[in-house]
C-alpha cells in the first residue's frame, strides 16, 4: 500500500470524525498525519520491512503509527472499517468536494442515498437537490460548480510560479560556506509545463549545515522529514521540496536519476542489466563483482552506458535513448541563441512601460532587435490602437532608433483576428510595419471547423507574419479552443508562416507537442514573450524551455537569426 493511500484513509477518518462531532484535537491529529504521510518521502511499507519506527515521522504518534502498520500489512483497518459502517456510504466522497460540509454530506447520503460525485451532479441537474430542505437552488449550483472545478483542477503547480519560489531557495542555499552543487532535477529541470513535487539536487563539504539552512529558510512552513543528508519540506504555495545532498564524485549519478521520468529511467535501467551493471543514484554498479563506479558528471554517466549525452528536457522516454545510441541528439536552442523579442507590448496599448524603456531593457539583455507589437484596436479593453495612433507609434519608433544605438527597434502590431477570419486593420497600415503578428482574443466558442477556417485566413493574408498564442489556452484557468492544429500547421508551411511559442508562463502556446509537430511539417516558430512589463521579458526562458522540449535546434526558431538575416526573412514572407 502506497503513502498516498495511506494517507487519503486517515484523511477519511479525520472527516468521519468531524462528522460524529469528536474532539477537535483528535480530527487535527489525524489530518496531520495524512498530510506528512502524503508527503513523506520514504515509503511506509519500506520502512515497515527495515525495521524502522513509524514514530519517527513528523506528526505521527503512537496510536496512528500502529494503525498505519495494520493497514499496511493487512490492506485493512478495522477501526477505519467500523467507522465507516457508522455512515451513509460514500459520504467521505461527498466531503472531498470544496464548500460540502459534514452537515450537508451527511444530509445528502441518507436522504438522497448519493454515494459519488458522479451521482451528486446527476441528483444536481435533475432537481433534487435544491428541494431538499435548508439547500435550494442557490446551493444546489454552486455545488455544481465546485465539482466542475475540482474535475478541471490540475493537482500540479504551474512551471511560472514554482520556479520564482525555488530559485529563491536555491539563492540562499548556495550562499552556505561549503555548498559546491545544487541544481533543481525532476519535472522542474525536464521543464515541464506543470509540476509535483520539487526535488533538489546537491553536493557540500559539511552537508548537515545545509540541511539545517534549508528547513530554517523562511519559505519553508512545515518541515515533513529532516536527515543528516537529505530533508523534506512543504513551502509557499503548497510546494513540497525535497533536498537530498551526496558526496562530490556521485553527483552525476544523483542527478542523472532524480531527473528523468519514470519510463525514461526504466529503459536506462533495463539497458544497464543487459551490461551486467546495476544504476542508481550513487553510480552504476558492475554486478559480477560488486563493483561501484561513481560519476562527478552526468555526461560520463551516459557515455558509461555507450549513450550520447541525453539533455534533461528530452527525458521523456520519446525515443530519446534510441538517438542517444546513434549520437542523433540534436544540438538544442539555447536561452543564448535568442537574438531578440518578437512580442511586446508597451502603455500604447495595455502595457506599463514606454518604448525605449522595453528597447533599453532588451538591449541590456544582449538582443539586438525588439518588436513592438501593441494590440489593435479591436481590443478595445487593452486600448488598441487604430490607424492613426499606429503610424504616430510608428514615427515614434522612426525617431527612437535614430538616436538608440546597439538595439534596432522593429515597428509592428498585435492585430486581432476577427470572428469571421479578417483582420482588424487594414492592408494600407500593416504594409507599412516591419512585422505583423496576428491572434485570436475573442469569439472563443466557435466550432473546431469554423475557428480553423478563422485562423488559417490569417494566414492566408499576405500582411501576416506570425501566429500569436495558437490555441488561446490559459494553463488551469482557460481550455484550449477547438481548433485543428493540424491544417492550421499545414497552411503555415504553404504560406511560409511563423507559428508562435508564447512564452508567457499562463499559456506556453504553442505547448511542446504542438511545437514538436509543427516543426516536423516543416513550420518555422517564433519565441515571444508577450510582454506587458519589462520584467516579463525574462519569460524568454519558459518559451525556451518548451522549444527545447520539441527537439528544436537554433535554426527551427525565427528570432535566433541575425537582425539583417531575420528582416530579409520578413520580407520574403510578403
Amino acid at each position: 500500500m502506497k503513502n498516498s493511500e495511506v494517507a487519503k484513509v486517515f484523511q477519511d477518518i479525520a472527516d468521519l470524525l468531524e462528522l460524529k462531532g469528536e474532539n477537535i484535537f483528535k480530527i487535527r491529529a489525524y489530518q496531520k498525519a495524512a498530510r506528512a504521510i502524503e508527503h513523506y518521502p520514504r515509503e511506509l511499507k519500506v520502512m515497515l520491512d527495515e525495521g524502522e519506527d513509524l514514530q519517527s515521522i513528523p506528526g505521527v504518534g503512537e496510536a496512528i503509527a500502529k494503525k498505519a502498520a495494520e493497514l499496511i500489512t493487512t490492506g485493512k483497518l478495522g477501526y477505519y472499517e467500523n467507522l465507516k459502517a457508522e455512515f451513509p456510504d460514500g459520504v467521505t466522497n461527498l466531503l472531498a468536494i470544496p464548500g460540502i460540509g459534514p452537515k450537508t454530506a451527511n444530509k445528502l447520503a441518507s436522504e438522497l442515498r448519493i454515494s459519488s460525485v458522479d451521482e451528486l451532479e446527476r441528483a444536481i441537474n435533475e432537481g433534487r437537490v435544491a428541494k431538499l430542505f435548508r439547500l435550494g437552488e442557490k446551493t444546489a449550483d454552486n455545488i455544481l460548480y465546485q465539482i466542475q472545478a475540482l474535475r478541471r483542477k490540475d493537482q500540479r503547480i504551474p512551471i511560472g510560479e514554482a520556479l520564482p519560489i525555488v530559485e529563491k531557495i536555491l539563492g540562499a542555499l548556495r550562499s552556505v560556506p561549503g555548498m559546491k552543487n545544487l541544481t533543481p532535477a525532476g519535472s522542474l529541470r525536464r521543464f515541464r509545463e506543470t509540476l509535483g513535487d520539487i526535488d533538489l539536487m546537491g553536493t557540500a563539504d559539511n552537508p548537515r549545515e545545509v540541511v539545517d539552512a534549508f528547513v530554517a529558510l523562511p519559505q519553508v512552513g512545515q518541515v515533513l522529514a529532516q536527515g543528516s543528508t537529505k530533508a523534506s519540506a512543504i513551502v509557499n504555495g503548497g510546494l513540497q521540496v525535497d533536498l537530498r545532498l551526496v558526496e562530490h564524485d556521485s553527483f552525476g549519478s544523483l542527478l542523472q536519476y532524480f531527473t528523468g521520468n519514470k519510463q525514461h529511467n526504466i529503459s536506462l535501467r533495463e539497458r544497464g542489466r543487459k551490461q551486467g551493471l546495476k544504476l542508481s543514484e550513487y553510480g552504476i554498479t558492475d554486478i559480477a563483482t560488486n563493483k561501484l563506479e561513481k560519476f562527478s558528471t552526468e555526461e560520463a554517466f551516459y557515455h558509461r552506458l555507450g549513450l550520447q549525452y541525453i539533455p534533461p528536457e528530452l527525458r521523456e522516454a520519446q525515443g530519446e535513448i534510441e538517438m542517444a545510441e546513434q549520437g542523433a541528439i540534436p544540438k538544442l536552442v539555447e536561452l543564448c541563441d535568442i537574438k531578440g523579442d518578437l512580442h511586446t507590448h508597451t502603455e500604447w496599448s495595455d502595457g506599463h512601460d514606454t518604448i525605449e524603456a522595453v528597447a533599453l531593457t532588451a538591449k541590456d539583455i544582449g538582443y539586438q532587435y525588439i518588436a513592438i507589437t501593441d494590440h489593435s484596436a479591436g481590443r478595445g479593453i487593452a486600448h488598441g490602437l487604430g490607424v492613426e495612433r499606429l503610424r504616430e507609434q510608428t514615427a515614434e519608433i522612426k525617431a527612437l532608433n535614430e538616436h538608440i544605438t546597439g538595439i534596432h527597434i522593429l515597428s509592428g502590431v498585435e492585430v486581432d483576428i476577427r470572428a469571421d477570419g479578417s483582420l482588424d486593420l487594414p492592408h494600407e497600415i500593416l504594409s507599412e510595419l516591419d512585422i505583423v503578428i496576428a491572434a485570436v482574443h475573442s469569439a472563443m466558442n466557435q466550432s473546431e471547423e469554423k475557428m480553423t477556417r478563422r485562423v488559417i485566413n490569417a494566414i492566408e493574408n499576405p500582411d501576416v507574419n506570425i501566429i500569436a498564442h495558437p490555441t488561446c489556452r490559459l494553463i488551469g484557468e482557460r481550455e484550449p479552443v477547438a481548433i485543428d492544429l493540424e491544417a492550421v500547421f499545414r497552411a503555415a508551411a504553404k504560406y511560409n508562416k511563423i507559428m508562435e511559442i508564447n512564452a508567457t508562463p499562463e499559456r506556453l502556446d504553442l505547448k511542446d507537442i504542438h511545437a514538436f509537430r509543427a516543426k516536423d511539417l516543416g513550420v518555422k516558430l517564433s519565441i515571444g514573450t508577450d510582454t506587458h512589463s519589462i520584467t516579463h521579458l525574462g519569460f524568454m526562458r519558459f518559451g525556451v524551455g518548451v522549444a527545447r522540449r520539441a527537439w528544436c535546434e537554433p535554426q527551427h526558431i525565427l528570432n535566433t537569426l541575425p537582425l539583417t538575416e531575420l528582416l530579409a526573412a520578413l520580407n520574403r514572407q510578403r
